[in-house]
């Protein structure tokens, strides 16, 4: 469906800078090849839902004219980034992927889209979503379906499923999503690149239509570690310096249920961050993930219900009805549930903290499978490991481990305390995934 990058695109956003350094690419000339990517792909894997075509290219000119004069504001000046659209960017429209607010036209740019544009970044389009992002399919009922770059029919995931198949389809070199139990991961996991998601608070949040505030995180897709630390250097806080013990698997057994593609490729993966003297040992997980991930539902279903609250009273026709039933049954339980959840995620948190102890992180997979096919049961656990992370307010990066048997990508994940430190072990561990494997499949 894909067919090889071009060596622009599969440069991405570090290739892109040294390229552009030593003048060997432009970045009107590098738009121009994402754009016909776009206009090629795009009806198939319905990843852009807005692109801001002119705005694009007087920034690409813009940028051109920085590097050949040597006055590049940052290694992101020229790179081609997609947005989440749930986070505002300037002059489109910033939907959060529900049909009420498809006429809502950004004022300005998100906090987070500024700071791109302020490092030189081009800033293309928004990019499609799970309506309101409640849930991990990203077959929006207002916006269309987002296909899996690795297989037409089957899900990226979501909520930010559009970034990780933009990502992954060589569609832009990076992407913004949000995560509030996995939202940036489990797309990630599904298409096969990276996604990060930094400690809470690490991005300011504002000019993001949030779902949950207490559990929101924006975060990055990209095809490489290096790539994701680019981009975050660009637009978060860093992170306190991590400690300089080794990696622990996190063991998830009798809590997740894992495929048996994603147990072999993990094992194999343990075996390797062995081997290079990256891990030891592991900690038995005692927390009830499905319990966890309830507990994270209902909260994000009350925090929902109150940011849409006002728009759904008067224009419910543009809510769909599952996304109404869940923000109205949050915010049908009692009180004392929801002190109950809050409690529990407290708990979870202070938990999750004690076992990564003096560890640099734990390692464990990030879902329990790979992407499965519209149409069949949406899997109830999809988010059961990756929601740890955000009931903590950790970073946690995805990252590729392997294939499937069936051509699907896989994924591990690393929760800890640095960004930049499980991106550095993040980028030793992974197994590059290209889409000509698929296609050869």
């Amino acid at each position: 469906m894909i067919g090889p990058f071009e060596p622009e695109v599969a440069a991405g956003v570090t290739g892109l800078a040294a390229a552009y350094a030593e003048g060997s690419a432009r970045p009107d000339a590098v738009l121009a090849t994402y754009m016909a990517r776009i206009e090629r792909l795009n009806p198939t894997i319905h990843a852009f839902i807005d692109l801001d075509v002119e705005g694009a290219r007087d920034a690409a000119k813009t940028s051109a004219h920085r590097w050949a004069s040597g006055m590049a504001l940052s290694p992101l000046d020229g790179c081609v980034v997609g947005i989440k659209a749930n986070i505002a960017v300037a002059g489109l429209p910033w939907t959060a992927g529900i049909g009420a607010y498809r006429d809502r036209i950004a004022d300005r740019d998100a906090a987070c889209v500024a700071r791109l544009r302020a490092a030189g970044a081009i800033i293309l389009g928004t990019l499609n979503m799970e309506e309101g992002a409640l849930g991990a399919v990203t077959d929006n009922p207002w916006f269309g379906r987002t296909q899996n770059p690795w297989r037409e029919g089957y899900t990226a995931g979501g909520s930010s499923g559009g970034s990780g198949a933009a990502v992954a389809a060589g569609l832009c070199a990076t992407a913004l999503g949000t995560d509030t139990m996995g939202s940036v991961r489990i797309p990630s996991a599904y298409c096969g690149v990276f996604g990060i998601k930094p400690r809470y608070g690490a991005i300011w949040e504002e000019g993001v239509t949030p779902l949950s505030p207490s559990l929101d995180h924006v975060g990055v897709h990209a095809r490489s570690a290096e790539d994701c630390a680019v981009v975050l250097a660009q637009i978060a806080t860093p992170d306190p310096a991590s400690p300089d013990g080794p990696l622990a698997v996190l063991d998830v057994t009798g809590r997740a249920t894992l495929t048996e593609d994603v147990r072999s490729a993990f094992l194999a993966l343990v075996a390797q961050a062995e081997a290079q003297g990256l891990l030891q040992g592991s900690v038995p997980l005692d927390i009830d993930l499905g319990r966890l991930r309830r507990r994270g539902l209902l909260i994000s279903e009350v925090e929902g219900m109150a940011e849409h609250a006002a728009v759904l009273d008067v224009r419910p026709d543009g809510f769909s009805e599952t996304f109404t039933a869940m923000l109205r049954w949050g915010t049908a339980q009692p009180p004392e549930k929801l002190a109950e959840a809050r409690a529990e995620i407290a708990s979870a948190k202070a938990r999750i903290e004690a076992l990564i102890g003096d560890r640099v992180g734990l390692l464990c997979p990030t879902t329990g499978g790979p992407a499965f096919a519209f149409g069949q049961p949406i899997p109830a656990d999809q988010a059961d490991i990756t929601c740890l992370a955000n009931m903590a307010g950790l970073p946690a990066v995805a990252f590729p481990m392997g294939l499937s048997a069936h051509g699907m990508p896989l994924s591990a994940q690393i929760i800890g305390r640095d960004s930049a430190a499980i991106l550095e072990l993040a980028g030793r561990l992974a197994i590059t995934l290209s889409l000509s494997q698929r296609e050869r499949a």
